[in-house]
């Protein structure tokens, strides 16, 4: 078996994994806040992510790339783990999951728009005409159809799950400054992304007690969407010789979270979801179209939510 077949099916795997993560979201959130699905599953997140970075001999690195990149993991920790997914979880609190895993996907084009600021590229008329039909998607998504009317039914919601996104891509742009190793600077994130969670629950909610249904989605979510489903996409873009093939496998996630969406949380899917959730992901693909598709270890995660 090649190493480019191998790196897609991991990829395939991971996809699989984040398919599953938006059902989860909303099933854990009948039980628990926001505040509190976020402290469990990053502390779950933490724990895998150092067993495997132990497990692996590559625990010194901790002190060694915490030294080097302090400053940047305050900022990094501050971002994601925790101003990301408490946007993302308060959105999901909002949405129906539909709506809420299909307008995270229109990340990659956030990052496209902040990169010109933050780094200077530049927006040619291919990217700006792929983040107005994307955007478009996502005004569709938003209102269910219903453009004349703009009802966003959340707009808070809807909002929290933008603001996600910017997050996000914010977190990609500074992480590119972090030439470590992938792993262990995902769990120095975690690491210092802990605190700030920490002080978080305690304020606004509490730690415990809580339902033992709650617990166990929590413990799914970081095991899968902060763990595994990270450390199979790492693998993939470490074998794979083409990233842009492994980069649109990804975009089988979103579909297939609709099929656990109906058929779990018994939603019905909206017609605006399909047509928004194509022109995002058809976008996102477009723009990111190369002639030629380097291969970057160190190439973003997917968000798979």
């Amino acid at each position: 078996m090649s190493s480019q077949t191998k790196a897609c099916l991991y990829a395939l795997a991971t996809a699989l994994l984040w398919s599953t993560i938006a059902t989860a979201f909303k099933l854990t959130l009948e039980h628990l806040d926001p505040w509190q699905m976020l402290f469990w599953s990053v502390l779950t997140s933490t724990l895998l992510l150092t067993g495997f970075v132990f497990a692996q001999g590559r625990g010194h690195l901790l002190v060694q790339q915490a030294k080097k990149y302090f400053l940047l993991y305050l900022l990094l920790g501050f971002l994601n783990p925790f101003l990301y997914h408490i946007a993302l979880f308060g959105g999901y609190d909002l949405l129906p999951a539909q709506q809420a895993q299909a307008l995270n996907y229109s990340w990659p084009l956030a990052l496209t728009l902040l990169a010109v600021p933050l780094l200077g590229n530049k927006l040619s008329i291919k990217d700006a005409c792929c983040c107005l039909v994307a955007y478009l998607g996502v005004v569709i998504i938003s209102t269910r159809g219903e453009l004349r009317n703009l009802d966003f039914g959340s707009p808070e919601g809807v909002l929290l799950v933008l603001s996600s996104t910017l997050v996000w891509a914010l977190y990609w742009i500074l992480n590119a400054k972090n030439n470590g190793d992938s792993l262990v600077g995902l769990l120095l994130c975690f690491l210092f992304g802990l605190p700030w969670i920490t002080a978080a629950v305690f304020w606004k909610s509490s730690v415990w007690p809580i339902p033992l249904e709650g617990l166990g989605g929590a413990v799914y979510i970081g095991l899968i969407e902060m763990g595994f489903a990270y450390i199979l996409w790492l693998k993939a873009l470490k074998l794979a010789e083409n990233t842009a093939m492994i980069s649109n496998i990804s975009y089988l996630s979103p579909f297939l979270s609709l099929i656990f969406i109906a058929n779990v949380l018994n939603e019905s899917i909206h017609t605006s979801t399909y047509v928004g959730l194509v022109m995002i992901v058809a976008s996102v693909v477009l723009q990111q179209k190369k002639s030629k598709s380097p291969k970057r270890s160190n190439a973003p995660a997917m968000s798979g939510n």
